[in-house]
């Protein structure tokens, strides 16, 4: 059964039309000049104590900011004229003081849902967690709340189920967050009912929407572990029905190709630290690389326990590296090298594409998955001579 979960939820103020003690104060012009801020916030701070039950307004905002508080609401509706230095000081008064908008008042005056349905699925994977926060957080700096509904992926009726505990909302729109190839056709034939955006990422194959991760990504890699010397390769890669797993073998192949390298092997695991171990155990003429490419984090963590057991040092006798860098690949033993990924990046440009979709102004895709090589203890010189177990 799917779990839900709310995201982003609002705190309830008052309407923009609601009388306020502030709402008659003089507000500051919005020319090139700075605002009074000094005075603006300790105006606040004296009203503060008659006022200390009540969410702030748009005219406490305003106030705050030095502006008019209808530049203080083409703000909040994402109107794009208001000067750099104007939008700067809304921005800071909204965090000073806190201002939550009314969502279902605001739904009420336009009536438009500011509710998204997300479904997610293998969300205990740092990936898809990391995408469904970033997703999250951009649904609440356009002022969305986000219902977060998690997907059995071994039942067949787990989407309709979804689908159908999702329609007891007003929703805007349906955010579809994939990572597998079953899960990708379910939602592509699954009818939402309101504008929606499937999140997956696409296989690489040359054409615009290529990641960031598997060119400069992969390409830093393998140059960081060719420039010490390193010729023969293994690459641990994840199950073949995630496209991202077929997109790191794919950028794997093309880089090692390209630097003129040798593959002795790949051997498909499941993300996990167990099938990276198992992975590396399973080499019965032993490991003849002197580098392991890991696809994520934990696959290198059992491959090199694994390595240890066959009596192979790190990175004396063999390099691992892997992708992610999970917050405890800086504790391996040793500290893993590895490609740091934005997976948050990733959600934020779904909310992106959803809500022009909602818009009908549609945003252009861009490349994903920012990344940064990390370069720590697991990597070295390659051994003059190869050491077999």
């Amino acid at each position: 059964m799917p779990t839900t979960e709310a995201a982003g939820a609002s705190v309830p103020s008052k309407t923009d039309a609601e009388p306020d003690a502030l709402a008659s104060a003089p507000v500051e012009p919005e020319g090139d000049a700075p605002p009074r801020r000094r005075e603006a916030l300790s105006t606040l701070r004296r009203a503060s104590p008659q006022n200390a039950d009540k969410p702030p307004t748009i005219y406490d905002v305003a106030r705050a900011a030095g502006v008019s508080h209808q530049t203080v609401t083409r703000y909040l509706q994402g109107y794009e004229g208001i000067r750099p230095a104007t939008r700067d000081r809304v921005t800071d008064a909204l965090k000073l003081l806190g201002y939550r908008p009314n969502l279902t008042a605001r739904s009420l005056t336009t009536g438009r849902s500011h509710r998204i349905g997300a479904l997610t699925h293998e969300i205990d994977r740092f990936g898809p967690s990391k995408i469904i926060h970033g997703a999250a957080a951009a649904a609440r700096a356009a002022g969305y709340v986000m219902d977060i509904v998690t997907l059995d992926v071994s039942s067949p009726g787990s989407i309709e189920e979804a689908l159908e505990l999702l329609r007891h909302h007003d929703l805007a729109g349906v955010l579809a967050l994939s990572s597998t190839d079953e899960m990708t056709s379910a939602f592509e034939r699954a009818d939402f009912g309101v504008p929606a955006f499937i999140g997956a990422e696409p296989d690489d194959t040359g054409g615009e929407t290529r990641s960031e991760l598997t060119t400069t990504g992969f390409r830093s890699l393998i140059e960081h572990l060719a420039d010490h010397g390193h010729r023969d390769f293994l690459h641990i890669a994840g199950p073949r029905t995630w496209s991202s797993a077929r997109n790191r073998v794919r950028a794997y192949e093309t880089e090692l190709t390209s630097h003129g390298l040798r593959a002795v092997g790949t051997v498909h695991g499941d993300w996990s630290a167990r099938s990276g171990y198992e992975a590396v155990r399973s080499l019965a003429g032993g490991v003849e690389a002197t580098a392991i490419v890991a696809s994520n984090d934990q696959m290198a963590l059992g491959a090199m326990l694994a390595l240890e057991e066959c009596g192979l040092r790190i990175p004396d006798d063999i390099s691992v590296t892997g992708v992610d860098d999970v917050p405890d690949a800086a504790y391996y033993r040793p500290p893993l090298t590895t490609l740091r990924v934005d997976f948050a990046a990733q959600g934020r440009q779904a909310v992106t594409q959803l809500l022009g979709r909602i818009s009908g102004e549609e945003p252009a895709l861009e490349a994903a998955l920012p990344n940064e090589l990390i370069v720590r203890r697991s990597t070295a010189r390659a051994p003059g001579r190869r050491r077999r177990r």
